[in-house]
């Protein structure tokens, strides 16, 4: 799934996954071309840190608006406060197939929309 997701912001917007940590090289961020920020944050992580249950799980933490974000944990399976990233304004998105690839990416899109330069009207 990460493949397809990786295409998709490629084909979208341009991003290339950045693997900047040595010390764990399946761990990438996705960042705005234009502000440099990231906006999505792929790792692989212990089960355990998300539902207690055995095992790895690949995420994506994304960025996302505070009340976007509860509505999403609260009702939907996969969905998980972000690991490993601030709380209140990310979201992780286990990729196990328990969430479809359409619902991922209109997810992105906002996360890309959100760190994006402000338009001036």
């Amino acid at each position: 799934m990460i493949e397809k997701i990786l295409d998709y912001v490629y084909e979208k917007y341009g991003t290339m996954p950045e693997y900047l940590w040595e010390k764990f090289p399946d761990t990438f961020a996705l960042r705005n071309n234009d502000t440099k920020k990231w906006y999505a944050v792929g790792m692989n992580v212990k089960r355990k840190v998300l539902d207690g249950s055995d095992g790895e799980a690949m995420i994506l933490d994304i960025k996302c608006e505070p009340s976007f974000k509860d509505l999403l944990i609260s009702s939907k399976k996969g969905f998980y406060p972000a690991y490993h990233m601030n709380k209140e304004h990310w979201i992780a998105v286990v990729l196990d197939g328990s969430v479809g690839e359409n619902e991922i990416y209109p997810i992105i899109d906002e996360a890309y929309a959100l760190v994006s330069k402000k338009r001036k009207n």
